[in-house]
């Protein structure tokens, strides 16, 4: 059988203020903007190394998806989640859980979870 998923465009999250969720992406992340349009009611952030879009809207009554701050298991690639973790604080951003390692086969894996303003919730991961 021939895969169903062919790639990934787009991680999309719901937030309930895109204004206040725009500096989390882009001061305390890092990520680039696409080209913000104004008045239009999304953004989408480029994602280093990939085609993929981080995109965020405000969710309309009635839309399909999961509510904002309830999005977690998103795993970015991070060089180094402890340096990573320690910007995020000093950019106002929101640590939940402080970098840990764990063993993978012979290589040590550090990661870190943070929170945008609605407390959606991404791992930076120095790996799989």
């Amino acid at each position: 059988m021939a895969p169903i998923v062919e790639g990934l465009q787009a991680v999309t999250v719901h937030v309930t203020d895109l204004d206040r969720a725009r500096p989390f992406y882009s001061k305390v992340l890092g990520l680039e903007e696409d080209d913000p349009v104004p008045n239009l009611p999304r953004a989408s952030f480029k994602i280093p190394g990939t085609s993929t879009r981080l995109t965020m809207h405000v969710q309309r009554p009635g839309e399909g998806g999961r509510e904002p701050g309830t999005v977690s298991g998103v795993l970015f690639y991070c060089k180094d989640p402890i340096a990573a973790a320690e910007s995020v604080k000093a950019h106002g951003g929101t640590v939940v859980d402080e970098p840990w390692s764990m063993q993978r086969g012979p290589a040590t894996v550090v990661r870190t979870v943070v929170a945008d303003p609605d407390g959606n919730q991404f791992i930076l991961s120095s790996g799989l």
